[in-house]
């Protein structure tokens, strides 16, 4: 997947999505609270309100001290409002949690929206660690998939701002900007010596969660890009639709999907988990567990379900639910690892402001805490190297004799729709200019052999259009692979 097609970005970035909301408990105007997640919630604010004391009133006064003598002595005029926020964010990146933040009246709007699945941004959940911005899943379908954002991915900078060491708020306020706007990020990506650069055009998109398709065979596909507060609607809806037109066996992609509401998911997993049998268990400091039993029943077809290094938070446990307690399948990759629940209180700062802070940590069925290790699949299915391939530096021209990276991308999307270059180490040899020229023909460009930007542009939507065809997406076809074994191997019983 490629980057500069001047792609429509959505630009959320960020803590808007923030880590992503795997949300027990949420003072969130209009969100739905499950009797254990109030319990929880009152508990939390009982606990603040107890506290009091000759310490609580010297750290307080310390903290209007601070703010006094900078008001007094700085050189110049400061904003107060400014000056508490930045205290607010100080305490957050102090407990050194890349899912816990403060945010701003703008911001937190923005969150509310992102949670009810409508948003502008780039269609993509990040997170501050270590000081750098790192991208935890561009959102299945967004403008950020397509354009191959990928999980892992250091957001360096923005249009030359550079955000290393920003707190997320302010990274994320660079990257969003007016839709038609344009943002140049530089991105450093592992395995990649030097940054890669995205040209996007921001954009508004209102979020569609689900999509379901039915294929050969009676398969249904179900892609769930986030959990959203009306996903859970839209899945029931698109499952009955599925199960009406005699589905036989289901697919359920969460690739590349950053997470969302608890309650939701829970919703979900309990159409496929047996009554009686866990979905999710929700433990607190003190160590005390909240089970999450399912109420629901089996479905008499196979499951499977599709992750990747995307699929977070949500996504991860509707995989080891269904795993553990369902006998579904997981095909594809490790999973991202984000195993800790968060909840936002906007109500007691009374300006529209909101804290999100983590308040637990949530362990599969088994008792497992998946946590910065993820869950393995228990089919594991790489996808083709040109899925990945990292975009061309328009930039610059590439021809005979050059050895570098950009050449390097050249050669595998050369290869991977049909031009043999003869190598894909970099090295621009003669097979290779031999492969440029039979490409440019092909597509009405001046056959030189060279790669401008022209030819660059063009290499890329070729490619785009060949990873977009579903023959060619490994994980899919392994999925519905699977499904099929399974129907014929419970026809044979019979």
């Amino acid at each position: 997947m490629l980057k500069k097609r001047t792609a429509v970005f959505l630009v959320i970035a960020a803590m808007l999505f923030g880590g992503l909301f795997t949300m027990v408990v949420s003072e969130l105007a209009g969100t739905e609270q499950t009797g254990e997640a109030q319990g929880l919630l009152a508990s939390s604010l009982a606990e603040s309100q107890k506290a009091s004391g000759q310490a609580d009133q010297d750290e307080t006064r310390k903290l209007q001290v601070a703010l006094d003598l900078i008001e007094q002595n700085y050189y110049k005029d400061v904003d107060r409002s400014k000056l508490i926020d930045g205290a607010i964010n100080g305490m957050m990146g102090a407990l050194e949690d890349p899912y816990s933040n403060y945010m701003g009246k703008a911001a937190a709007e923005q969150f509310e929206d992102s949670i009810s699945g409508s948003f502008s941004g780039i269609g993509a959940e990040v997170s501050s660690e270590d000081g750098h911005v790192v991208v935890v899943s561009p959102i299945k379908g967004s403008p950020a998939d397509k354009a191959g954002i990928r999980a892992k991915d250091i957001i360096l900078s923005v249009n030359g701002e550079s955000l290393q060491g920003l707190d997320l708020n302010t990274a994320v306020s660079k990257i969003r900007g007016p839709k038609g706007s344009e943002a140049v990020l530089q991105i450093k990506r592992a395995g990649s010596e030097q940054p890669i650069e995205y040209v996007i055009v921001r954009d508004d998109v209102d979020l569609q969660t689900v999509s379901a398709r039915m294929e050969a065979d009676g398969i249904g596909v179900i892609e769930i890009s986030q959990f959203s507060e009306n996903t859970g609607k839209r899945f029931k809806e698109e499952l009955k639709k599925l199960e009406d037109q005699g589905m036989e066996g289901l697919v359920i992609d969460v690739r590349n999907n950053p997470g969302g509401v608890l309650s939701v998911v829970i919703d979900i997993a309990e159409q496929f988990v047996p009554k009686g049998k866990l979905i999710v268990q929700v433990e607190d400091k003190d160590q005390k567990r909240q089970k999450h039993v399912s109420g629901g029943s089996a479905k008499p077809y196979p499951v499977t379900v599709l992750m990747n290094k995307g699929s977070a938070s949500a996504s991860e446990i509707l995989a080891g639910a269904l795993q553990q307690s369902a006998g579904a399948v997981l095909v594809g990759e490790h999973s991202f690892g984000k195993g800790t629940v968060q909840t936002s209180f906007d109500k007691p700062f009374g300006d529209g402001s909101l804290l999100k802070v983590t308040i637990a940590k949530w362990l599969t069925p088994n008792g497992s805490w998946i946590h910065e290790d993820g869950i393995e699949p228990d089919i594991k299915v790489e996808q083709p190297e040109y899925f990945t391939v990292a975009p061309i530096d328009k930039k610059n021209t590439l021809k005979f004799d050059m050895n570098n990276n950009d050449v390097k991308s050249a050669q595998i999307m050369l290869e991977a729709i049909g031009f043999e270059p003869g190598r894909k180490d970099g090295y621009f040899d003669q097979t290779t200019e031999k492969a440029v020229k039979s490409f440019q023909s092909k597509h009405k460009l001046e056959a030189d052999g060279v790669i401008n930007s022209a030819t660059a542009e063009a290499l890329e939507t070729v490619l785009i259009e060949k990873i977009r065809d579903p023959k060619e997406d490994n994980q899919l076809n392994r999925g519905i692979a699977e499904i099929r074994k399974e129907i014929a191997a419970k026809a044979s019983k019979h």
